[in-house]
């Protein structure tokens, strides 16, 4: 059987009907966009300072203006990031969290590994 809407018969009806597909594909439950925070590290044992950090309950947006080795230092904001825009890993993570707060972060423990480096990732949001 030929890929959907590559077929040389019926090419109208399967178009059509591959785009509707195509938007169910793309957001499986978990929404298509996160409101992202992370802490990034280049190295394993920085990421584990930080969180530990964390787990002292130090907030999360002051742990990654410390830590993190990106542009997202003012407190790890990476605003909203959809489906596709993101690594693999980090984008697998981000989507598996629960929505969270600052002062009571649910972030990725242990931390998610990606050709960056080291990521705690929390999220704020989804849509």
């Amino acid at each position: 059987m030929p890929p959907k809407g590559k077929g040389a018969k019926g090419g109208k009806g399967a178009a059509s009907g591959s785009a509707d597909t195509d938007k169910k594909e793309k957001a499986p439950k978990g929404g298509t966009a996160v409101k992202v925070r992370h802490i990034l590290c280049e190295k394993h044992g920085k990421c584990m300072e930080a969180m530990e950090k964390l787990k002292a309950g130090v907030r999360f947006s002051e742990v990654a203006s410390q830590y993190s080795e990106d542009k997202a230092r003012q407190g790890g904001d990476l605003g909203w990031m959809t489906r596709g825009s993101m690594v693999g890993p980090f984008q697998d993570a981000a989507f598996a969290l629960p929505i969270s707060s600052m002062d009571k972060p649910v972030y990725t423990d242990p931390p998610v590994k990606t050709k960056f480096g080291y990521h705690i990732i929390m999220v704020e949001g989804k849509k």
